[in-house]
């Protein structure tokens, strides 16, 4: 078997050729340090399998360059960074990484909403470039008995309920498939999402990225969020309508913003290169030019999907890739996607 595995860092490297599962696999490798995508397909693509993460995209053009390959496994628990329909027309097979960051992400979406509401980030920077200890603008709200919506209740929303028991917030929620068991547990309340949208003082997006998701906040219904909340995306950009967002939050409809994810986030900086590629016309330019403007608003906070990023929940990924190739090698399929 070969595996090719692209854009680790030096350690992640290090940590796959030291895992003892690794080991056991006898399989020959290939480590590349860029994303995989239909710019940057290596000269050598005779892999069994190819592991990956969000930054790559795996479309037709990609899979056909690689004649041999019968798995991808995404260092992800997202997968809408692969085109499935191009590879079940090859009878390729795709695995994830279900579950790794649940108390990663939940913690980090916590502190986006205390940076966001007590103004940390603001505060931080004032005394950091102009040595004013002024609290002029810095005055923010408590959490508790404020109400938290958590739009999606899987794994990651569960844990950030937990946590806002902690803070005493009233927690209302909306999912397709809600845990009521879970809910009496944890005392919130199941709504509709538009009441969700109407009832809350802070609103996180907990729910994966598909063609049900797209654009789940939208210009038609983000005026329904209650007027002066504060909005909060660790997900994906995509759930998100960024010209409407910027819309809300230009009008004073949105208090503020915490976004760990933005659409088109992989072409940020990178937009001359961009322009001058013959396949610009697949990003949406409106809403790169819209990320420009929320980077500039004071009361936006921006990260670089970072939520996921501790050395526990990476090295839970390597290890749960390490795995899913293994399985496959023996015959046995885990954590597929399609």
């Amino acid at each position: 078997m070969k595996i090719a595995f692209f854009g680790l860092e030096k350690w992640e490297k290090e940590y796959i050729q030291n895992h003892a599962g690794f080991k056991k696999l006898g399989a020959e490798t290939l480590f590349f340090d860029e994303a995989l995508d239909r710019d940057h397909i290596p000269k050598d693509t005779s892999a069994n399998a190819i592991s990956i993460f969000i930054n790559s995209q795996v479309d037709k053009a990609v899979l056909d360059a690689f004649p041999n390959l019968k798995l991808i496994t995404t260092r992800s628990t997202g997968f809408d960074h692969i085109d499935f329909k191009a590879c079940k027309k090859r009878a390729i097979l795709a695995a994830n990484v279900p579950s790794y960051g649940e108390d990663t992400v939940a913690e980090y979406t916590f502190g986006l909403i205390l940076s966001v509401t007590r103004r940390i980030c603001q505060g931080y920077d004032r005394i950091r470039e102009t040595g004013s200890f002024s609290k002029e603008g810095l005055r923010g709200i408590d959490l508790k008995g404020k109400t938290l919506g958590v739009i999606g209740t899987g794994r990651i929303g569960r844990n950030v309920i937990q946590i806002a028991k902690g803070f005493e917030m009233r927690i209302i929620a909306s999912d397709t498939n809600p845990d009521k068991q879970f809910a009496a547990q944890m005392g919130f309340e199941y709504l509709p999402q538009t009441d969700v949208f109407a009832q809350s003082d802070i609103l996180t997006l907990h729910v994966p990225y598909n063609k049900h998701t797209h654009y789940l906040v939208n210009a038609n219904n983000i005026a329904k969020i209650k007027r002066g909340a504060y909005f909060i995306n660790t997900s994906r950009g995509g759930i998100v309508e960024t010209a409407a967002l910027v819309g809300a939050l230009k009008t004073g409809h949105l208090a503020g913003a915490a976004l760990d994810v933005l659409e088109e986030e992989s072409a940020i900086g990178d937009e001359l290169e961009l322009l001058l590629e013959e396949h610009a016309d697949e990003h949406d330019l409106k809403a790169m030019l819209a990320n420009h403007v929320l980077m500039e608003m004071p009361n936006v906070i921006i990260t670089p999907h970072n939520a996921f990023n501790t050395w526990g929940a990476l090295k839970r990924i390597l290890d749960t890739t390490i795995e899913n190739i293994g399985e496959f090698q023996k015959g046995n399929l885990i954590n597929l996607v399609s």
